[in-house]
């Protein structure tokens, strides 16, 4: 098969969602259809020993929850899927933000009972961000929801997309009768237990749905959204301005199939990428891409490294030699994986929208870029997101202290947690997205580096960085705390919005960079 149809068969997407939203359950339902599970299990199955095939760190099972990013391949009909499993809970990661620029598309699911949630706002921002095309799954219509209109009405308002639905719910919960499949035109009878019956329109006549006046009432629904709706145009879907909204129940494996199978003919094939050199088309010939997440000791018995890589462009062959841009080495590529959850297997070949694992002795950095053959170029760099909450952190015992900087050291670069040093005693402080962070370090530098952790809490902070290298340093105290990150660059940790509001109109000298506003400032986010 030529690159080009290997190219044309790939769909690298995202699921993002608020927790319990059914992220999980929706993953595994995709699985299941691709037969990469026999059987779906929950991600609360605790008591049972049975849990979600994509949650596999120790962590993760003790509290049935999804920690770090999972990353599924599989063959289904005529496409090759990757689903990148973000973590689904509150106190999420920066991890799960980076993985956004590792795919072509994303899946948001809102639950019906709830709209749409503060975490999905987080997300669907760093989406946007990157003009990802974004799908929406409306889930659990087997339970008393909202209502469908008011959904739509919210999406638009809170996450300032237009909205398009490809089906309509007939009822909710008791009362739910299925779903009017605008797009194939065609009725999806919800019989309960998993089963569902697809009807065309034309043969409704013939049954008892047309005269139900659940039905009936329907009808009026789909007569406005006609009207005065917005237009489906893949195009649109494609710059991220439109998204096709499916509603459904992964739980009750109802109306999933039909969104599975509409959303890969919508969802985008592997994109050019951004390099210092200009864009990257993923039919050039020449193999490239870049490594977006590290994850340590996936393997305790073997203490191992992965660098989870994008492939950019051309063809991936295990053995091949590749060239390091950021150091200029040569390295061979000889023990890659491909992943299902903790399933690992040897990969011989991957092509652009692939995602593989690559043993790493310690040598590669986040957002590092590899090239097959003799051209250099950098692929854009990886944005770094701005924490919200602020720890100190030392080691209980001081004879642990080389424990202690390793697994600092490697736990930081893995891009686990965020490293800053206070300027004025140079104590080592620790920032991230949630506090589930924290968590996980601590369980980690227990469990890989035997180290005992003490911290102490500096609460939530409002992070901002500092353009100019020249400023007097008189102007910081504990409220608006003056800290070095880990690639040197200055940056103020304020207590509260007041205090940046003071700072800002005391010190109109000092500019300051928000960088969720700011994803593009290079001085900041420069990982060279």
């Amino acid at each position: 098969m030529s690159l080009q149809q290997e190219i044309n068969k790939r769909r690298t997407f995202a699921i993002i969602s608020h927790p319990d939203a059914g992220k999980t359950t929706l993953t595994e339902k995709l699985l299941f259809f691709g037969q990469i599970i026999r059987s779906t299990g929950t991600v609360k199955g605790k008591k049972s020993g049975k849990f979600a095939a994509s949650d596999w760190m120790e962590i993760e099972k003790k509290r049935g929850i999804s920690v770090t990013s999972s990353v599924m391949s599989f063959p289904y009909h005529d496409f090759h899927v990757n689903i990148l499993d973000t973590p689904g809970h509150e106190d999420f990661s920066e991890d799960t933000y980076r993985t956004l620029t590792a795919v072509d598309s994303v899946v948001m699911i809102i639950d019906s009972t709830k709209g749409v949630e503060p975490q999905t706002i987080k997300l669907f921002k760093v989406c946007r961000m990157r003009g990802i095309p974004i799908f929406t799954f409306i889930n659990k219509l087997d339970r008393e929801g909202r209502d469908p209109l008011e959904l739509l009405s919210e999406i638009e308002e809170v996450l300032g997309i237009e909205s398009y639905p490809m089906n309509w719910p007939v009822g909710s919960g008791k009362r739910f009768l299925g779903i009017h499949d605008r797009f194939n035109k065609q009725f999806v009878r919800f019989k309960g237990d998993e089963e569902e019956e697809i009807i065309s329109l034309d043969d409704l006549a013939n049954t008892d749905i047309e005269e139900n006046s659940i039905y009936q009432d329907t009808l009026g629904e789909l007569e406005l959204l006609e009207e005065a709706g917005n237009e489906f145009t893949a195009e649109r879907v494609e710059k991220g301005e439109l998204t096709p909204v499916f509603f459904g129940s992964a739980l009750a494996n109802f109306g999933v199939q039909t969104f599975f199978d509409t959303f890969l003919q919508f969802a985008a094939q592997p994109q050019p990428r951004k390099t210092d050199q200009g864009l990257i088309e993923p039919e050039k010939d020449q193999f490239s891409g870049y490594i977006f997440k590290i994850q340590a000791n996936m393997n305790p018995a073997h203490r191992d490294r992965i660098a989870f890589f994008r492939v950019c462009s051309g063809k991936f062959e295990r053995g091949m030699s590749v060239n390091l841009s950021r150091t200029n080495k040569t390295i061979k590529l000889n023990q890659t994986q491909a992943f299902m959850a903790k399933d690992r297997d040897t990969v011989d070949e991957a092509y652009p929208g692939d995602i593989i694992g690559i043993y790493d002795p310690n040598i590669y950095q986040i957002g590092d870029t590899l090239i097959g053959g003799k051209d250099s170029y950098q692929y854009e760099e990886l944005p770094q997101f701005p924490p919200e909450l602020f720890k100190r952190v030392q080691a209980k015992n001081v004879m642990k202290a080389k424990q202690f900087r390793k697994g600092i050291e490697q736990l930081v670069q893995e891009g686990a947690i965020q490293l800053y040093r206070q300027e004025m005693n140079d104590s080592i402080i620790l920032g991230a997205v949630g506090q589930l962070q924290f968590e996980v370090f601590e369980y980690r530098m227990k469990a890989e580096y035997n180290v005992d952790i003490e911290f102490t809490p500096l609460g939530e902070r409002i992070p901002r960085w500092i353009k100019s290298e020249k400023f007097d340093k008189r102007f910081f105290d504990s409220r608006s705390m003056l800290v070095r990150d880990r690639y040197g660059a200055f940056a103020v940790l304020f207590e509260n919005e007041f205090t940046l509001r003071y700072f800002l109109e005391n010190q109109k000298d000092i500019e300051l960079v928000d960088l969720l506003e700011e994803n593009d400032y290079q001085g900041v986010t420069s990982q060279k």
